[in-house]
């Protein structure tokens, strides 16, 4: 039997071995969905390709919740479900366009983040505000570097166009996600217990 840190998800649903697999593909199942549902969540700038979304709270949420591997299995499942034509993209888009489009190094980002959230929720730093808050901020910094990098090959922008257009629009959002996603889990943890 393999040590599994404890996660949220492993503290609200402690059960047999068998039943805990068939939990865990049921939430990474549900957290795939829930990104793909703050997907929607979609405002459309007029000067980048990329638009403000929710994506990246559910991204947080999903590492912080499940943990590093089955977080980024989620995310992994959302890449995939969109990419095989499944309208789970930003505004409903999908499709293996979609998927390598201006946007790919975001969705490659989501997987690393919620796997990279996950490993630090494991090693408890979903608990407390000041750690948790720096634990998404961490994995938002993933979402930027993967994302951004992707936008300045696809389009050859040099880094402060990649910055201006795939990072500085969506500070004021991603800071108030974060903070709400670091409040939150403190605060579930408090509800079930933080031992």
């Amino acid at each position: 039997m393999t040590y599994a840190p404890p996660v949220l998800a492993s503290r609200i649903l402690p059960m047999k071995r068998v039943d805990q697999r068939v939990a865990t593909a049921v939430l990474v199942l549900g957290f795939a969905l829930l990104t793909a549902a703050c997907a929607q969540i979609t405002i459309h700038l007029g000067f980048t390709p990329v638009p403000i979304t929710g994506q990246t709270f559910a991204v947080l949420l999903t590492g912080a919740v499940l943990g590093s591997r089955a977080g980024a299995a989620s995310q992994l499942l959302y890449v995939v479900l969109g990419a095989v034509g499944l309208p789970f993209y930003a505004g409903g888009a999908g499709g293996w366009e979609s998927a390598t489009g201006a946007t790919a190094g975001y969705l490659v980002g989501f997987i690393v983040a919620a796997y990279v959230v996950g490993y630090l929720a494991e090693h408890r730093q979903d608990r407390r505000f000041a750690t948790s808050v720096g634990a998404f901020l961490t994995g938002n910094l993933i979402i930027y570097v993967l994302g951004v990098a992707w936008l300045m090959q696809t389009f050859s922008w040099g880094l402060a166009e990649g910055v201006e257009k795939g990072m500085a629009p969506f500070i004021i959002g991603d800071t108030i996600k974060i903070l709400l996603v670091g409040g939150a889990m403190p605060t579930a943890w408090k509800m079930v217990g933080n031992r």
